[in-house]
């Protein structure tokens, strides 16, 4: 199986990235947290791999930290939710607002995702309660919420965008910035993006 893959990004289509690894090109699904945090065409990358095998096709899943491939294991585990319904959710929630979900067995942050529904979102947590080591969640991917970052983030949402575009914008602003300027210099961030 494949566990991990490092080479050239050659492509970038969400939720599919082209990787030239010495040659052989692989394509691998992503969700949007790892899609954001992708280098420009052409640089190193390396990804953490979840490989799916059925008899008429091999799928590679990729993840930019090992947190994001261990939920995505466990979420895949679950009747009925599967690999692409996995790769929504960790598209839509952080690695860190999932659990924070399971936690509080808040089922209306899921039912926000498309293609979840309420006796999903529920079983998700049903089953998701136990299973989740919320000391593998990294740093990195917890939600900003004091502050001026936990400010920015809500206009952000209220503007439509998801927890993920969010997060990924006001990592990229200034720490000392005022709310207003980190609003406005991550709607610039977002509108290149798009």
């Amino acid at each position: 199986m494949i566990g991990r893959l490092t080479g050239l990004l050659l492509e970038k289509q969400p939720p599919l990235v082209l990787l030239d690894v010495q040659g052989v090109g692989y394509e691998i699904n992503v969700p949007m947290s790892t899609f954001y945090n992708l280098p420009t065409i052409g640089e190193q990358v390396s990804l953490q791999i979840h490989q799916v095998v059925r008899e008429d096709t091999h799928l590679l899943f990729g993840f930019g930290t090992e947190a994001e491939r261990l939920t995505f294991r466990q979420l895949v585990k679950i009747s009925g939710v599967g690999a692409r319904t996995s790769l929504a959710l960790l598209s839509g929630l952080s690695v860190a607002d999932l659990h924070h979900a399971v936690v509080n067995q808040d089922s209306g942050r899921l039912i926000k995702i498309p293609g979840i529904g309420k006796k999903t979102a529920e079983r998700l947590l049903l089953e998701l309660r136990d299973k989740l080591d919320v000391g593998n969640v990294g740093t990195d991917n917890i939600s900003p919420t004091t502050g001026s970052d936990s400010d920015i983030l809500n206009a952000l949402l209220s503007l439509g965008y998801n927890d993920r575009e969010a997060n990924w914008a006001i990592k990229q602003i200034p720490l000392d910035s005022n709310v207003s300027n980190g609003i406005r210099l991550a709607l610039k961030l977002l509108s290149k993006e798009k």
